[in-house]
Parts: structure tokens; sequence; C-alpha cells
């Protein structure tokens, strides 16, 4: 396959690094929101908190993880880096399905039940053992998320483990 020029390199590197960044801040937001609502004593912020998370998580957690998933692979593809050639390739791949469980799944599903149990229940939502184990869920969710693309940005800086042995070659 063609390889593309150093400039077209840049600029889909650019693009990915942008789609990436999106999907941390995202994330942080996430956070936030989630902190926000386990510590408010306000059933106006509690709904405005899980409407938030579930508004992103519909609209921009899928934009970014899908935009960061094509320029990735467009990247491996169109470049010398290869999909299968260097170990740290391999490893953000790997954190990159977490990443799309985590994001595009989990965060939609637990964000739409926090939605739906804060719709129903209002503050007493926080009184239903199901609430608080989604909140839980959530949480967890969003830390491994933050932890997951962070090690994949510091993976991409430094780039360690180097290629693989030519024998171990798919690609």
């Amino acid at each position: 396959m063609r390889k593309i020029s150093l400039t077209q390199k840049r600029w889909l590197l650019t693009i990915h690094i942008l789609f990436a960044a999106i999907m941390f801040g995202v994330t942080v937001s996430f956070l936030i929101l989630s902190l926000t609502a386990a510590n408010t004593s306000s059933l106006d912020v509690l709904k405005a908190c899980y409407n938030g998370m579930h508004i992103l998580a519909k609209t921009s957690v899928k934009a970014s993880t899908i935009g960061t998933l094509i320029t990735g692979i467009l990247l491996s593809v169109l470049t010398n880096w290869g999909l299968f050639k260097f170990y740290w390739i391999i490893v953000k791949e790997v954190l990159t399905i977490v990443s799309i469980g985590l994001g595009v799944v989990g965060m939609y599903r637990w964000s739409l039940s926090a939605v739906t149990f804060v719709s129903t229940a209002g503050f007493d939502a926080w009184q239903h053992p199901s609430f608080v184990v989604n909140n839980e869920q959530l949480l967890i969710g969003i830390i491994l998320q933050i932890i997951s693309l962070g090690t994949m940005f510091v993976i991409s800086v430094f780039k360690p483990w180097g290629q693989r042995k030519k024998s171990d070659k798919s690609n």
C-alpha cells in the first residue's frame, strides 16, 4: 500500500491528537460531573449532572472515539508503523478496545441508568442499592478510562518496547 507524505502524516497525526484530546477532556468532564452529583444536595444539580453525562455519552464520547480509532488505524496502515510491527502499538490497540468498552458502551449505559433513576425517584434514588452500584460502576469506569487514555498518551510519546522481531511479524 502507498504510504503518505510527511506533511500528510503530520496532518493526520494532528487530527488524531485532537480527537484523543477531546476524548480525554470529555472523560475528565464525566469525573467532575460524577463527583458533583455525588456531593450535591440539589435535585436540579443532580439531574443536570446525569443529563449532561448522558448527552456527552451520546455525542462527544462516540464522535471522539470513532475519530480517534479511524485516524489511529489510518496512521498505522499509511505509515511505516503498521498495525502489528511494534509492541507499543499493540498495547495501544488493546487499550483502545478497553476505552471503547468503557466510553462508548459503559458511559452510555451507566449515565442512561442514572438519568432514569433520578427522573423517577428524584433524590431518593440514592436510597436504591441499584442506583448506588450504578454510580460506583460509573465512577470506576471513569477512573479506568482516564488511566487507559493517559497510558496511551504516555506510550505514544515514549514508544517503549520497540519493534517486534522479524520472526514475530504479522504485518
